[in-house]
């Protein structure tokens, strides 16, 4: 449904985003992430037709951004980063005004603002103005925007900004119920709710693809072992660190040890081992998987 090759953006000397590649199936929820300035919300923008690639294709459902704008625009909802609401219309009456602008038929008009009104849960603050919601209500109406038009993408660029923990597993939940449905691509500096949304990621750093895989596979590869110690020698590091398959050893503020493990290396026996023969007193050896931030700070930090 979604389909990047080789995009780039470039204003002068820089380039916001170069030669990125990467797809998205039908029914698929991927995350896209990376820090402030990497290129994530110039990409979405030039997904959804808001400004044109310097250079590269995209197709969207299968129309081509380029040569079939329109149709680009029809097949997805967008909510940016600051959702375009305004406050002094209730958000029936922009909900609608919205159905019009993305040619809803008149006769669906009814049942797809119900819909919309529905999914963000804002049926009790329909005759609101929008000026007088709280953040997170706001927050909600460009999400219920995004899909007032029934549309088979979305392109949502950080749409849990503002929102309680509450609202945050709401807005999971619903992002979870569109698939198989729709596409989406989402993109938020959240990454727990991308850990329990998302069943892939793509990372962007400084413009360029640093990774794509399964949340589950990117964990995996940052693998290691905990270990606690009842009396470790001031050289228990260097020694842990000369064992086969052990990458890294760093001593943590609590007294513990954190091994990071190259490749899918299981050093856990000798490991055992050498603490027994150094009679370091052994309380705990246990795997640690890498969650979805420490991958993305390994990622996308340079230091």
């Amino acid at each position: 449904m979604i389909e990047v090759e080789s995009l780039s953006k470039i204003y002068g000397a820089s380039h916001a985003v170069e030669e990125v590649s990467f797809a998205v199936g039908e029914g698929e929820i991927v995350g896209f992430l990376g820090p402030n300035g990497a290129g994530k919300t110039t990409t979405m923008r030039i997904l959804s037709c808001f400004m044109a690639p310097s250079s590269g294709s995209a197709r969207i459902a299968g129309f081509d951004i380029l040569h079939n704008s329109l149709e680009v625009r029809r097949s997805i909802g967008y909510l940016p980063e600051n959702a375009p609401l305004y406050g002094e219309m209730s958000v029936r009456d922009y909900l609608s005004y919205v159905a019009v602008l993305r040619g809803v038929p008149k006769a669906q008009r009814a049942v797809r603002l119900e819909a919309a009104l529905d999914a963000g849960k804002l049926e009790e603050r329909a005759d609101t103005l929008i000026r007088k919601l709280s953040k997170g209500y706001r927050q909600r109406v460009g999400i219920a925007q995004a899909i007032v038009h029934d549309p088979p993408v979305l392109i949502l660029d950080e749409p849990s900004s503002g929102l309680d923990p509450r609202q945050r597993a709401e807005t999971r939940h619903f992002i979870k119920s569109l698939a198989p449905q729709r596409t989406v691509l989402l993109s938020t500096h959240i990454l727990p709710d991308v850990q329990e949304t998302c069943s892939r990621v793509i990372v962007i750093n400084a413009g360029r693809i640093v990774a794509q895989d399964a949340v589950e596979n990117l964990a995996a590869g940052a693998s290691g072992l905990s270990l606690v110690l009842a009396r470790p020698a001031p050289d228990a590091s260097e020694k842990l660190s000369r064992v086969a398959g052990v990458a890294g050893v760093r001593r943590e503020p609590d007294g513990a040890f954190s091994l990071d493990l190259a490749g899918q290396n299981d050093a856990r026996e000798e490991i055992a081992q050498l603490c027994v023969a150094e009679n370091w007193g052994l309380l705990e050896l246990s795997r640690r998987r890498a969650n979805l931030e420490e991958v993305f700070l390994k990622l996308t930090t340079s230091d």
